[in-house]
């Protein structure tokens, strides 16, 4: 994406913003001004107006203000860790809460409350201690903001549900830079909207999440022989259909070193440790050739994918949601599995099933409520030369898998990929969530995300 010049600003009215901060602002040029605007995806590099780092809601209201009154649009980073990039905007006001990560956990109450810079590793670390969590995603170097407004779809959905379906509340300052509480009874239409419909709203300072007993769980993978792949592939869909509650799995088809398309099941089991062996016999019998399930902190396995994700990487998603995989379909994944152009990507298929499908499909913002899988071809690499046969080949075998998916795609690993996929992200609640928009956020200052436009 081209570069664009940063809108003149009054260097005054940027000083007394600077003044009035807890917190910190960043000037392109300034020390920590590179660092704050860097996220996860190498292939994002944008430059925006004025970074502030909030030290607390009051900080962020001064921020919103401020790019109010400058007609400027606003940008948030908890984590950085969407695809996307959308964190860091061109000529905008960026926030960036790294510096908001408080979290406090009531036991008796099973509720943790988390500011909007928390990572997932700390709210797992901290809920742990007393055996409790709340359903967050498999990455744990992911800020739980973005993950948790886009859905959060992660290792004990089928028990628990998504991220979004534990927030009891959240405090979110608004375009107008008023300070809201939202819950089922204050605001109620922005707290539905929040669950699921991004960042669109406003800028949440805090989230209040709903615990559960989880402790050791028993987790671990499944591979397979390359000569079992297409056997295996064939199988999955139907196992991981009919799997209990219990019982959650994010499979991946990659390549190994002679360039042959492999199976892998990650998978973890919140049930009775004694009757994980039942689940998983008809998958065993299909002969893995490793068995890692074994019993693990919670919080060993929430960090577990981390190491697939190391910085400085290049990468280019697309995904879809897919409900079973056709013989056609098998063939087309291995012969693209086959023709990877980087050992480090993958095919992955993240289960959403159980508590998580039985939701309403209008009871929060997330629509995407059946049993499936998500389809996610993540592309990564590490030479910038690579970049474009990486991207081509991603762009083929989406297209290729196309005609066998279902509607729709998880709005937290959607590119910039245009309104029609925007639209079938937020599926059929968009026009009610376009509505909540023009209450809280008419002029569009949060555009920076999968973007609703307001009901004119």
């Amino acid at each position: 994406m081209p570069i664009q010049t940063p809108s003149p600003l009054n260097p005054a009215a940027v000083n007394k913003l600077n003044s009035a901060l807890h917190g910190q602002l960043f000037r392109s040029g300034e020390n920590g001004y590179d660092v704050a605007r860097k996220v996860f995806n190498a292939m994002v590099d944008r430059r925006p107006a004025l970074i502030v780092r909030p030290a607390d809601a009051d900080d962020i209201r001064l921020a919103v203000s401020f790019a109010r009154e400058n007609d400027l649009p606003v940008s948030v980073k908890g984590g950085g860790h969407n695809v996307a990039g959308s964190a860091v905007l061109d000529g905008g006001v960026m926030l960036d809460c790294s510096g908001m990560r408080s979290i406090r956990v009531d036991a008796d109450k099973r509720t943790a409350q988390a500011a909007a810079g928390a990572l997932l590793a700390e709210l797992d670390r901290a809920t742990q201690v007393y055996g409790l969590a709340t359903p967050l995603g498999v990455v744990s170097v992911t800020g739980i903001a973005g993950l948790t407004l886009g859905g959060g779809i992660g290792w004990i959905n089928g028990c628990y549900g998504l991220a979004c379906d534990n927030v009891l509340s959240a405090d979110i300052v608004t375009s107008d830079g008023g300070f809201l509480t939202a819950s089922p009874d204050n605001h109620a239409d922005l707290h539905w909207a929040i669950r699921g419909g991004g960042g669109n709203f406003g800028v949440v300072t805090s989230f209040t999440y709903s615990l559960h007993p989880v402790g050791q769980v028993m987790a671990g993978g499944l591979s397979f022989p390359a000569e079992r792949t297409k056997e295996v592939l064939q199988f999955y869909p139907e196992f991981a259909a009919s799997c209990p509650d219990e019982l959650s799995m994010s499979a991946s088809l990659g390549r190994d070193d002679l360039g042959r398309p492999v199976f892998g099941v990650g998978l973890c089991w919140c049930g009775e440790p004694d009757e994980v062996n039942s689940a998983l016999r008809p998958l065993r019998s299909l002969g893995p050739n490793t068995d890692a399930v074994m019993p693990m902190d919670y919080c060993t396995l929430q960090s577990s994918h981390d190491a697939g994700f190391p910085p400085e990487r290049y990468h280019y998603w697309k995904s879809s949601f897919f409900t079973g995989l056709t013989d056609e379909a098998v063939d087309v994944l291995l012969h693209f599995a086959a023709e990877m152009p980087s050992p480090a990507s993958g095919i992955g298929m993240q289960q959403l099933h159980g508590a998580a499908a039985r939701v309403d499909p209008s009871a929060t913002a997330f629509p995407h409520r059946k049993s499936q899988s998500e389809l996610l071809i993540l592309s990564q690499w590490a030479d910038p030369a690579e970049t474009e046969s990486n991207v081509a080949w991603t762009r083929a075998l989406f297209n290729a898998m196309e005609p066998f998916a279902s509607h729709g795609v998880y709005v937290n690993d959607l590119g910039e990929e245009g309104d029609d996929r925007v639209r079938a992200a937020y599926g059929a609640n968009y026009d009610r969530l376009a509505a909540v928009k023009a209450i809280y956020d008419p002029a569009n200052t949060f555009q920076s995300n999968q973007n609703i436009r307001p009901t004119a």
